[in-house]
């Protein structure tokens, strides 16, 4: 979709976007090209969008994949993409499982792979938990829900194979963060216990309608082969993270005792030769994998 069409598309239908739902739509079509490849998709693949907007990267992934459940919240540009797209109308099942719902003699000229879904994603993901471990996200986020989007997948029992996000820059840099940084927190642990960053790419905000304030990049995240902890370890693990990270500044020691006995904290310091002084941006992931295991 060009910038003319796009604009011609929101003035026709009398559409002032709204800032709050970080509604900046990717034009760029060698972006939106370089953002499936990244996909690597087939065409038994199912996909979820989130924020499909006016459906730019939505046409590609229809191309490319067989299925695309695409969740829109804003119920104008939810108008739009059906008239686009003519998709069949999706129900869900109690179990959180899409079914395809058509009146009788209905379906021609319509778009059998696509699924649309008004609601707010992040709700939807809380509210209709399911297995995605054979889906692949593919999505332009809106960027004030990027990160909790990402960790509520992330810590589903059955998260997506990969994860290919544009988002702010500023959180694509802490997704591929390594420790010392300033980058390195809470949301690059969190992410990594369950995903390998693949690559990253800036994407110039020229390449939006209209132009976002902030830098933006693409990022692909793998899933793991196979789990690092079990669903134990992995509360645990979560739980020394968000602590150790509540106040950066602060020694990591100090913050875990209001978490855990201060004998319990030292015995597992001194094994792994960690210094009582140290902050939680000085450790690996592999340390914090290891302080879990002594702290379960």
């Amino acid at each position: 979709m060009k910038l003319s069409e796009m604009k011609q598309i929101l003035v026709s239908g009398d559409i002032r976007l709204t800032k709050s739902l970080g509604q900046n739509f990717l034009h760029d079509s060698n972006q939106l090209r370089r953002i499936v490849a990244a996909a690597e998709l087939k065409a038994s693949d199912k996909v979820l969008e989130i924020g499909p907007g006016l459906g730019g990267l939505t046409e590609l992934l229809l191309k490319n994949a067989g299925r695309v459940l695409a969740i829109e919240k804003d119920a104008r540009l939810l108008e739009l993409l059906r008239k686009r797209f003519k998709p069949l109308t999706p129900s869900l099942s109690p179990r959180g499982g899409e079914r395809v719902a058509c009146r009788p003699g209905e379906g021609v000229g319509e778009t059998p792979a696509l699924l649309l879904l008004h609601d707010d994603a992040f709700q939807f993901l809380q509210r209709e938990p399911r297995d995605w471990s054979d889906w692949k996200l593919v999505a332009n986020l809106p960027y004030s829900v990027a990160s909790p989007i990402l960790v509520e997948l992330a810590q589903t029992k059955g998260c997506p194979e990969r994860m290919v996000v544009t988002l702010q820059l500023e959180v694509a840099q802490r997704l591929v963060a390594k420790p010392g940084g300033k980058n390195y927190g809470a949301l690059t642990l969190l992410i990594l216990l369950r995903y390998e960053p693949r690559g990253w790419f800036k994407i110039t905000a020229s390449c939006f309608f209209p132009e976002p304030d902030v830098a933006s990049a693409c990022v692909t995240l793998i899933r793991r082969p196979e789990p690092l902890l079990n669903q134990a370890q992995t509360k645990v693990f979560t739980k020394i993270v968000k602590r150790a990270f509540s106040q950066r500044r602060k020694m990591m020691f100090k913050l875990l005792k209001e978490d855990w006995p201060e004998e319990m904290l030292a015995d597992a310091f001194d094994r792994l030769k960690l210094s009582r002084q140290a902050r939680a941006e000085v450790l690996s992931f592999e340390q914090f994998i290891d302080l879990t295991n002594l702290l379960i």
